[in-house]
């Protein structure tokens, strides 16, 4: 909930203490979270397995273009666009 730049997630690792907060300026989020890794070849040869790992992606409302009472997400030739994000990674 909210308007410009505020956290949107945390996710902490109760193990490691490891946490990521997330904040951005923009309204919704999609999480992945490697529901289809079967074995992925990764970096360095390492191979991924299911929620091996997530992604977390802000964004503008999906689909909002057919819903009216939705902020726009049209951008017209000359408009600036701003997307704001900052991870912040601590242990």
């Amino acid at each position: 909930d909210g308007e410009g730049m505020r956290k949107v997630a945390l996710a902490r690792d109760g193990k490691s203490g490891r946490a990521l907060e997330l904040w951005a300026n923009q309204p919704a989020m999609q999480l992945y979270t490697g529901n289809f890794l079967n074995h992925t070849k990764g970096k360095g040869g390492k191979l991924y397995e299911q929620y091996d790992g997530f992604c977390l992606e802000t964004q503008a409302y999906p689909d909002a273009v057919n819903h009216p009472e939705f902020p726009s997400v049209t951008v017209r030739p000359g408009q600036v666009y701003k997307h704001d994000m900052l991870y912040k990674f601590s242990f």
